[in-house]
């Protein structure tokens, strides 16, 4: 079969069985670009609908499940692999609060309760405090500029 978006002759596989104008590989191209020319759009209803009762619910009710417990300390553990200076920030920073070389402060934006935050982790006690949804945005300014820069 031909595909119309790409127009390369492909096996029937490569097709959808609800579509078979487009390939596959064109459908999954055209739904990604989709999602990211409206990512605010789909941003807040994959927020809306993850906030639905039965859905938190059954979040809820999983992180009682065995599986959970075994996904979730293989997720640390991958972690922990791909991200080393991360992590050994993140465990320096504990340390020197544990040892009183280093004191909590409210956040640098708000003044609400905050959490450290490293913008090199190459000088792991050097942190900025910011709350959760402060911390969350600066992430977010990093990533946004990755990406530009990626382009």
């Amino acid at each position: 079969m031909r595909c119309k978006a790409c127009g390369q002759d492909r096996d029937n596989s490569m097709f959808y069985a609800s579509n078979k104008s487009r390939c596959k590989e064109c459908i999954k191209t055209s739904v990604a670009e989709n999602r990211l020319a409206n990512i605010e759009h789909y941003r807040s209803y994959d927020r809306m609908r993850a906030s639905q009762p039965h859905r938190v619910q059954a979040r809820l009710s999983y992180q009682e499940t065995e599986a959970f417990h075994l996904s979730h300390r293989r997720s640390c553990a991958k972690y922990r692999i791909e991200q080393p200076k991360r992590r050994d920030a993140q465990v320096a920073v504990g340390n020197a609060i544990r040892n009183g070389k280093l004191k909590r402060q409210p956040c640098f934006v708000c003044g609400g309760s905050a959490e450290a935050h490293h913008p090199d982790y190459d000088r792991p006690l050097d942190v900025t405090w910011l709350c959760s949804t402060h911390h969350k945005q600066a992430h977010a300014l990093v990533a946004n500029d990755e990406r530009k820069e990626a382009a």
